[in-house]
This record gives structure tokens, sequence and C-alpha cells, in this order.
């Protein structure tokens, strides 16, 4: 039986390649299986042909989206830190932290949930819903969010918590079982068990399940299965200065990701002026472009506890070098994409959907929208960067400068100018924008490094 490998020895004495194979491969797999039951939702409810039914599911990802973000604020600041206590050997405070950050997520995610369901009609007007599509967001809405907020809160905490503790294996096999699961539940419900003109709640009600099951497999292996830490539930909160740093570097990966979802809100909002079809080509488009944004999200996941070990250490040779071997990764993968993609846009649209207007607005679009797939790799990575950092206030403008200081303000700016076809090409140019400003930034705050490789105190501080 082979021998699983402590976090230190992933941590620190692995090569910077197999540790970042150990670490990234299984978070890229697992966000792979996430997309593709994101996907079979929008691909089972575009087997009936309905412009109506697709545009009605695909317009509630900003909000689900959130309730993902829920969970990172949580399960990115604590997943950052954990590696840190157990880098200086402070096992008893990573218990405290990681007993602080599931409390706070299950918590949120009942006040999400509930806040969710007394706001529901003027939620969805405000992502777009029609007298149409309304029903079908409702019924969707009720079955994934309110129902099964919690679970996928939960799931998203845990999950981050466990590659800090370098379960990155099992943390992926537990985002993956409500995906595989998921996708085997949808026809099930759908054409199976319930009534016909009832897919929508079908696909729901097997979401909803999915997601049930794969929070009950993770918090066992948090809790049973992992060796790092002694879980305690009722254990007294963590120090001050520790709760500050799991909100503060959470609060931006957060705000990205929030930010992210204003961003659709608003390309969703603007895109439903140009009528159904146009919004449910984009609705394809958003979910179908997925694929590199997903690797590059699961490629970044891995690395930052690798990340956040080595910069504790201050051994930045270990840390320019998971770095480089990152960036090199993400930008192959990236061009291979943006390659299949433009080769491949009128089957991806079409394995969607079969209705001729939509398939061809949602093959231009889809061809124009992945240019930006390169380039929205690295925005991911400067984010996740400075969180395994710990620099919070860094990733928080960073967030704040490439959503409300560029992509949603060109949104309105390129739909003035190009109508339908400029809300499609302002991801590209905003992106290049802000990936400029990261790699200045980025560049200045590594010339410090430089000054402290010849000596310095070893310090738990973010700088």
């Amino acid at each position: 039986m082979k021998r699983k490998l402590s976090s230190e020895e992933i941590f620190k004495t692995m090569t910077v390649p197999q540790a970042i194979r150990t670490m990234a491969v299984p978070a890229v797999v697992s966000m792979l299986i996430v997309l593709i039951y994101n996907l079979a939702d929008t691909f089972y409810i575009g087997q009936t042909n309905d412009p109506q039914r697709v545009a009605g599911v695909s317009l509630i990802l900003p909000l689900f989206n959130i309730s993902l973000a829920i969970g990172s604020l949580f399960g990115m600041g604590g997943g950052a830190l954990i590696p840190k206590m157990l880098a200086f050997d402070r096992r008893e405070e990573a218990s405290r932290i990681a007993v602080f950050c599931v409390r706070m997520a299950f918590f949120c995610a009942c006040v999400f949930s509930v806040a969710v369901l007394c706001l529901l009609r003027p939620i969805l007007t405000l992502l777009g819903a029609g007298t149409g599509t309304y029903p079908h967001a409702r019924v969707y809405v009720l079955m994934v969010l309110v129902a099964g907020g919690v679970p996928t809160v939960v799931t998203n905490v845990l999950s981050n918590l466990l590659r800090s503790f370098s379960l990155s294996r099992e943390a992926s096999i537990g985002v993956a079982l409500g995906g595989v699961l998921n996708i085997a539940l949808d026809p099930l419900f759908m054409f199976v068990l319930l009534p016909p003109g009832n897919e929508v709640l079908g696909i729901g009600i097997a979401t909803c399940l999915s997601n049930c099951i794969s929070c009950a497999y993770c918090i066992y292996v948090f809790c049973f299965r992992q060796r790092e830490i002694a879980v305690n539930f009722l254990a007294e909160r963590p120090e001050a200065e520790n709760r500050k740093f799991v909100v503060t570097v959470g609060f931006s990966g957060t705000l990205g990701m929030l930010l992210f979802d204003v961003d659709y809100m608003v390309l969703d909002r603007l895109a439903a002026g140009f009528g159904d079809t146009a919004l449910a080509a984009i609705g394809i488009v958003l979910k179908a472009e997925r694929l590199p944004q997903q690797i590059g999200v699961g490629l970044c996941q891995g690395v930052v506890p690798l990340i956040a070990y080595s910069y504790a250490l201050r051994d930045y040779r270990r840390t320019r070098e998971i770095m480089a071997y990152t960036l090199k990764t993400g930008a192959v993968i990236s061009v291979v994409s943006i390659a299949v993609y433009e080769l491949l846009a009128p089957q991806i649209v079409r394995f969607f959907i079969q209705e001729p207007e939509t398939l061809a607005i949602g093959t231009q679009f889809l061809r124009i929208r992945t240019l930006a797939a390169a380039i929205m790799f690295f925005c991911f990575f400067s984010l996740f960067l400075f969180q395994g950092f710990g620099n919070g206030k860094v990733a928080f403008w960073l967030a704040v400068i490439r959503w409300v200081g560029l992509n949603i303000p060109m949104l309105f700016v390129f739909r003035a100018l190009f109508g339908m076809i400029g809300l499609v090409w302002s991801q590209v140019f905003s992106d290049f924008l802000t990936v400029t400003l990261s790699n200045i930034y980025l560049w200045h705050f590594m010339k410090r490094w430089r000054a402290e490789e010849t000596g310095g105190e070893l310090s738990l501080r973010s700088d």
C-alpha cells in the first residue's frame, strides 16, 4: 500500500514539478468535473430546444457563484494561513483556524439561502429574467441555492482546507463526487421520475442531492481521515490576528468572485435587451468558455498552499520556481484551449442547443470570448499569488481594479459603441489592461525579495 505523504514532504522536500503535479492535478480534475456537471444542466435542458428554459437555468450562474464566494471567503483565507501554521509546527492553532472557517461558512451560507428565498423575485428580475424565463429560473434557484445552498458552501470551504493539509486528492474526490452524481441523476429525475414539463425541477433536485452527498464526504475526510490536526468543533476561536488574516486574505478572493458575478449580472442584463435568443446564446457561451478558466483556477488552487508554505519560511528560490513552473504550464494550457475553441466553436455550441439562430450567434460569441482565455489565466494567477503571500490588500486592489475599474465600465462603453458584439469583445480588452497593471506591481513587489535573501527574520506576518 502506497504511503501517504506528509504536508512537509510535499510542501518542502519534494521537487517543484512533482509538488505541483501532486497538488494541482487533482484540483484541476475536480474543477473540470465541476464544469462538466454545470454544463450537464444546460446540456440536458438544451435538449428541449427551448431558449427560455436554457436562459432561465443559465442566468442564475452569478447567484451560484456568490454561494461559492462565501465558501471561498473562509476557504481561501484559511487555506493560505494553515500552511504557515504547519510550517512553524503550530498545529493546535491550525486546528482552531480550520474549525473557525467551517463554522463561519455554515452560518453565512444559512443567511445567504434565507436572503435568496425572501428576495427571489427582485433578484431574478435584476438578473434579467422575463415573463418566459422567470418560472424556470425560480424553480432552479429554490432547489440549488435555497435547499442546496449550505452543502454547496461547506463543500467549497472544506475542499480548500483539505488542500492546505496537502490532501488535494481527497479534496478533489469530494468535489468531483458531486459532479459525477449530478451527471448521472439529471436524466433520471428529468425523464424518468418526474412527468414531462418538470425538466428544470428535475435537474434542480439532482443538483441539490449531489451537493449534499459531496458535502457529507468532505466532512467525513475532514473529521476522520486527515492526520495533521485534531478537529474539535467546540474549540475556542483562533487568535485575533489570525482571524483577521483569514478574513482579510479570504475577502480579496471573495470580492473577486463577487465582482465577477456582478460583471456577469451586468452582462446578462445588457444582453437581455437584445432578446431571449441573445441571452440564451451568451448564457451558453459563458458556460462553454469556462474550460480554460476552470483549468486555470484548479492550477492556482493547487499551488497556493505550496506558495504559502515556502513564502512563510522565506524560501524565495523555491517560491520563484513554483511561480515560474505554474506560469509556463498555464500558458501552454491556455494556448491549446484557444486553438480548440476557435476550431470547434460550432460543434461546442451545438452540443447545448440545435436551434439555428441561437447556434449561429453563440458560435460567433464563443470565438471572440475565448481569445481572453490566456489573458484571464494571468489575472487569476495574480490574485491567487498574493493570497498565497498573505497580502490581502494587494489582492483586494487587484480585484477592484479589474472589475470595478475596467471590466464592468467597459461593458457599458463597448455596448454603446458596438452594440451586442461590443459586450463580447469588452472582456478581451479589459483583461489585457489588468494583466499589464498586475505585472508591473508584481515586478516591484519581487524586487524586495532580493534585499531579504541574504538575511532576515522568519515571520508569520503578511507583508
